[in-house]
């Protein structure tokens, strides 16, 4: 028999011992879900040797966590984590599911919520807790309390989203890393860890994990300070120095709007935005970037952002704190003069 703890559940993605920093910031969210539910949060992680990190996922917000270990289950594969999380979700029947948005993240939820039938939003960049009133003809207005706001952006980012599953349980999405807030480390919470006992019979095992080979990405936007973005106005990949300048003397990350990307300026790794990395740095400065949705959906939660474009118009002015218009190709070697001079 089922247990229903109508928990918000967080899958917590791990790799050789290391907790995904989106799972982390998701135990963030998912607390916060939990207060409005009035419910606990859950943490299910799968893996071999993965008690260790129970402590860690209760510090950083989970009130139970639901640790699956077993030798085969050492390295990732699709259907042997699904099973233990269909599992495991049928016997605890918890109400929300969360996975990182990820290339595990997008691997597995769409396999659970298919065995499950129930639904799933991709690549939220919001969550919420609120009610919807679900228009029918035949027995009047249904009105559903406090069910899972899944938002994100579509249509390629000219709109935002707001979908809702009401009828089916768990609610799931998978939401983009960096988008939610992490909590700090908090050595005083408690938490129980929740014994769990799951069949892996070898039929799952379809396939063998020979090699892993893993490259770094050989820029780390998430964790930067200071980042120095261009966009499509600064014209070609060789005026890109000009940004690349301005990040050294900064000791920035250097970044880049989908544009830029696509426009061959800059490797896809310093892509900023919806479809590119989500970024919280203390200082961000946009040069040559108009400031389309998608990009803003990615920076704006900048504590500081200065905008140099040369069109008052430009929808970056929005949101900075400090904009310039001008030609980035005399505002940027003076940005770097002046910075060099006080450094002096």
């Amino acid at each position: 028999m089922a247990m229903k703890t109508n928990e918000v559940w967080i899958y917590i993605e791990q790799n050789n011992g290391k907790v995904a920093d989106v799972s982390l910031e998701l135990l963030g969210k998912g607390s916060e879900l939990s207060r409005k539910l009035k419910v606990k949060t859950g943490a299910v992680i799968i893996g071999d040797a993965v008690r260790g990190l129970t402590g860690k996922l209760i510090k950083y917000g989970a009130d139970r966590v639901y640790p699956v270990e077993a030798l085969a289950l050492k390295n990732y594969t699709a259907i042997p984590y699904a099973h233990a999380m269909v599992t495991l979700v049928r016997e605890f029947e918890p109400q929300i599911v969360l996975y990182g948005a990820t290339t595990t993240g997008r691997d597995i939820a769409p396999r659970i919520a298919s065995e499950l039938r129930v639904g799933l939003t991709a690549d939220c960049t919001n969550l919420q807790i609120g009610d919807y009133t679900k228009p029918s003809s035949k027995e009047g207005d249904i009105l559903y309390k406090d069910i899972l706001y899944q938002i994100r952006p579509a249509f390629g980012g000219n709109i935002i989203a707001t979908i809702v599953s009401p009828d089916h349980r768990p609610q799931m999405a998978t939401v983009r890393e960096g988008v939610m807030k992490m909590n700090s480390e908090d050595e005083a919470r408690k938490g129980e860890i929740v014994e769990t006992k799951i069949d892996l019979p070898a039929r799952l095992f379809v396939t063998e994990v020979a090699r892993r080979v893993q490259m770094e990405k050989a820029v780390d936007l998430k964790s930067a300070a200071v980042i120095v973005s261009g966009g499509m106005g600064v014209g070609s990949k060789e005026n890109f120095k000009l940004i690349h300048d301005l990040a050294h003397v900064l000791s920035a990350q250097v970044g880049g709007s989908r544009a830029a990307v696509d426009a061959g300026f800059i490797g896809h790794d310093h892509q900023v935005g919806q479809t590119g990395t989500t970024v919280r740095p203390k200082l961000y400065i946009a040069v040559g970037i108009s400031g389309q949705i998608q990009h803003m959906a990615g920076m704006k939660e900048s504590n500081r952002i200065i905008a140099i474009n040369s069109d008052p118009d430009a929808p970056i002015f929005q949101i900075a704190h400090y904009g310039i218009v001008g030609d980035l190709n005399d505002i940027v070697p003076r940005f770097i003069d002046v910075y060099k001079s006080l450094m002096k």
